[in-house]
C-alpha cells in the first residue's frame, strides 16, 4: 500500500468554494501508471494532475486526467499546479512540461502570497466544425452569430456565439447528443471585453465545466479573428454561475488573423485542502 499526498485548489477564482476544483498529486513518481485514471475517477473533479520531475527545460512535468480520459493539455490544471508549486519553489515563472509542450506561467505576488497567474498557451489550429447542425440541435439553439469552428488544443473546443447572456444562461442541452460529438461545446455571449460562457463536455466526463482555461485562449482568438475584439485586447470571461461555481478568466490573443504570435490566459486560485490517498 502506498500513501500519496495531494492538494485541492479552486482555480480561476480568489474565493474558496467557487471556481473550478483541481486535485494535484505533488509527487506521483511511485503511483502506478495503471492507477492514474482510477484515481482521477475517484476524485470526481474536472481534472486531476500528477506531478513528476522535469524531463526537459521545465521545472516539473505533469499528466492531466479527467474522470474518463487523459488530456495532453488543459488550462485550469496548469494554472492550479502553478499556484500549488510556485510557493514552495519560490518561483516568479514556473515552466510546466505537458505532452502539448512546455507552458510557462508567470506568477504575481502581494508579499509572499501568489495572487494571479498568467500562462502562455500553445496556439491551436482551427477549422470549420462539420457537424454544426447536430451541435445546434443538441444545444437547442437555432444559429450562431459567428462561424461555428473547432479549435484543437489537446481538448477540442467548438464555439457557438449567441445573442445575449440570458440565452446562454437559459441553455438546457441534450448531454447524450453532445457526448456523441466528442468535443467541448462552448456557448458564449457578450460584447467588447466582457463575455459570458458555458462549456459542456460530457464526452470528457464533465457535463458542465465551471471554468475552462483551455477554451479561454481559443475564444480570444475566435473573437479577434471575426472582428468582435481587436488582437491584443484582454477579455474577461465569466463562467460557472449556473452550477454555483462562479469563475473569472482573462484571455488575450496577440498578433493577427494571418499569424497568432501569443495566447495568454490568466486568473487566480486558492488552495483549500490537503490530503493523503492510500492505495
Amino acid at each position: 500500500m502506498g500513501v500519496f499526498r495531494y492538494v485541492v485548489a479552486d482555480v480561476f477564482t480568489d474565493r474558496p468554494l467557487t471556481g473550478n476544483q483541481l486535485a494535484v498529486f505533488t509527487d506521483a513518481r511511485e503511483i502506478p501508471d495503471d492507477s492514474l485514471q482510477a484515481i482521477a475517477r475517484e476524485m470526481k473533479l474536472s481534472e486531476t494532475v500528477f506531478v513528476y520531475p522535469s524531463e526537459g527545460a521545465g521545472h516539473v512535468r505533469v499528466r492531466i486526467f479527467t474522470p474518463t480520459l487523459e488530456l495532453p493539455f488543459a488550462g485550469h490544471p496548469i494554472l492550479g499546479t502553478a499556484f500549488v508549486l510556485g510557493g514552495p519553489l519560490q518561483l516568479g515563472v514556473i515552466v510546466i512540461e505537458t505532452p502539448a509542450g512546455p507552458v510557462p506561467v508567470e506568477l504575481e505576488r502581494e508579499g509572499a502570497k501568489i495572487v494571479f497567474g498568467r500562462m502562455t498557451q500553445p496556439v491551436p489550429p482551427w477549422r470549420p466544425f462539420e457537424r454544426e447542425a447536430d451541435l445546434l440541435r443538441a444545444l437547442g439553439v437555432e444559429r450562431s452569430e459567428l462561424p461555428v469552428e473547432v479549435y484543437d488544443l489537446g481538448p477540442t473546443h467548438v464555439y457557438v456565439v449567441l445573442g445575449s447572456r440570458e440565452e446562454v444562461a437559459a441553455l438546457d442541452p441534450d448531454l447524450a447528443a453532445l457526448t456523441e460529438l466528442e468535443v467541448g461545446a462552448n456557448c458564449v455571449a457578450g460584447s467588447g471585453t466582457k463575455w459570458k460562457t458555458r462549456m459542456f463536455a460530457p464526452y470528457h466526463g464533465v457535463p458542465e465545466d465551471p471554468a475552462t482555461g483551455s477554451a479561454a485562449g481559443p475564444l480570444a482568438i475566435h473573437l479577434a479573428r471575426h472582428g468582435r475584439i481587436a488582437f491584443g485586447d484582454e477579455i474577461e470571461i465569466e463562467q460557472g454561475a449556473e452550477i454555483q461555481r462562479p469563475s473569472k478568466l482573462f484571455a488575450r490573443a496577440v498578433g493577427s488573423a494571418e499569424k497568432i504570435e501569443r495566447v495568454e490566459v490568466g486568473g487566480s486560485a486558492v488552495l483549500v485542502a490537503r490530503g493523503d490517498l492510500q492505495i
